[in-house]
């Protein structure tokens, strides 16, 4: 298998020439240059089976002749070791037909964790293997950077730099970076927004110099070994509920377009799928698009769900390379007009497609709120607000009858404690690693949102020249 860039001027690389280079020479993403299908009776063979091994079922196609194929089944099963829950993606009912995929049992608390372990794990290996070190470059809305500290926390061969918005975080999501003592992490709190953040990594990126120095690589939602670790759990909860003897639709709490391209990703490999729901707060810039063809993003809204609120959604670029037939010089025209003139127009066909496989809606934050305390009173349960999003999108598909509707359960509420109060006049229990990790002090460095006040930090921090010792993998 071999991983292409949506732009089609970078060379294919190996799945683990894609995994350390995140983004592609040419600025696009890596895609598989085909999606590999799994058959009905493989898809039903997944059902019983334990997370890591239907895991390994989905995402052994991929690695096929590839280096990291011989790491898959270790890679898997540590990865998953510091779950708190047997089933790792659990599902419970909140309605008839109407199901919550809970993806926040692992060591902090959201769902990133579960393609995070299973990143940093095959990262290092392959560095190891290699003899080579990286520098770890990373945007975060919340949840990413968290999970991304907690997984390369104390890796020799990698050195961790991760950028969030200042202000913009849930307290939180803050502390479960800024609380980490490594030496090899580094916490970066930009005086903006995400997407100054992003703009930042992407031209970290797109600096050819500062690349061979410093041996950059990705672990946002850029790095298609993201997008693939989360491929996994659609697959099982929707044989959970009959599949693929019947389908499935998912909402999805949507920001930078990752998770949900993982769904599409899972439907073209023959998972059945009667529908994929966008699920954003005030950063509407999806919902606008699938509405009229037009994408344009506007300024980032604060809101009680931060980890959305990202108006330009870097995964996108994938599903225009789906849409577009895979025409690579379309997409660089899409991103050029977007670069050039703040948006694109899709043609007629491009947005029937993309009306077909997905619809959209958006949640303010009275509806949010509201949310939360609608599913409280009738099930008991407490979500957190990005979750009550998804829960409110998904209420407005009203067209699908028999077909069980699964809605991602992004965060923990514990996570947004201040929002579940403000919702159910208590706060959500809080899980005791949580406790222990919020009253530790604090690293972290305020820096202008700046490309070389960024660069020029990172590069006095990074230890991408120094030799690696031993040759533990």
């Amino acid at each position: 298998m071999k991983f292409i860039s949506t732009r089609g001027s970078a060379p294919a690389l190996s799945f683990e020439g894609a995994l350390l280079a995140a983004l592609a020479s040419d600025g696009g993403l890596f895609m598989p240059e085909a999606w590999p299908r799994l058959q009905k009776d493989e898809i039903a063979a997944l059902a019983g089976l334990d997370y890591a091994d239907a895991a390994y079922r989905v995402m052994r196609p991929f690695l096929l002749g590839d280096p990291c194929l011989d790491d898959l089944e270790d890679v898997l099963s540590q990865a998953y070791e510091g779950f708190h829950h047997p089933a790792i993606a659990p599902l419970a009912q909140i309605g008839p037909n109407s199901f919550i995929l809970e993806l926040f049992h692992g060591p902090t608390l959201a769902f990133k964790d579960l393609a995070m372990q299973v990143v940093s794990r095959f990262m290092n290996r392959a560095l190891r293997r290699r003899g080579q070190r990286a520098t770890v470059v990373g945007a975060t809305s919340g949840d990413t950077g968290a999970a991304a500290i907690e997984a390369f926390r104390g890796l020799d061969a990698i050195d961790v730099f991760i950028l969030h918005p200042k202000g913009r975080v849930s307290d939180v999501q803050r502390r479960q970076m800024t609380t980490a003592t490594e030496a090899n992490i580094h916490n970066i709190a930009v005086e903006g927004t995400f997407d100054d953040c992003q703009r930042i990594v992407k031209a970290l990126f797109g600096d050819r110099d500062l690349n061979t120095k410093l041996g950059l690589t990705g672990i946002n939602s850029i790095n298609f070994a993201r997008i693939l670790a989360q491929i996994p759990y659609y697959f099982t909860a929707a044989v959970t509920l009959g599949a693929p003897y019947r389908p499935t639709a998912f909402t999805v709490p949507t920001g930078n377009f990752g998770d949900i391209f993982a769904g599409y990703a899972a439907k073209a490999m023959g998972l059945p799928m009667q529908r994929l729901v966008i699920a954003t707060n005030l950063n509407d810039s999806l919902p606008r698009a699938l509405a009229s063809g037009r994408y344009e993003p506007q300024g980032v809204i604060a809101t009680s769900s931060p980890s959305m609120d990202i108006q330009l959604a870097s995964n996108f670029e994938r599903l225009l390379f789906e849409l577009a037939g895979r025409d690579a010089s379309r997409v660089r025209g899409l991103m050029d007009d977007l670069r050039s003139h703040g948006a694109f127009q899709l043609s007629q066909g491009e947005h029937g497609q993309l009306s077909e496989l997905f619809s959209a809606h958006s949640a303010g934050e009275d509806v949010t709120e509201m949310t939360i305390r609608g599913v409280f009173e009738e099930t008991g349960m407490v979500v957190d607000p990005h979750t009550a999003v998804g829960v409110a999108a998904a209420q407005q598909e009203t067209s699908l009858g028999s077909t069980p509707m699964v809605v991602l359960s992004t965060a923990h509420p514990a996570k947004f404690a201040d929002a579940v109060k403000r919702a159910i006049g208590m706060e959500p229990a809080q899980p005791e690693r949580l406790t222990l990790k919020l009253g530790s002090e604090e690293r972290c460095t305020v820096l202008a949102p700046d490309f070389e006040t960024v660069a020029d930090f990172i590069v006095s921090h990074a230890q991408a020249a120094a030799p690696l010792s031993g040759a533990q993998a």
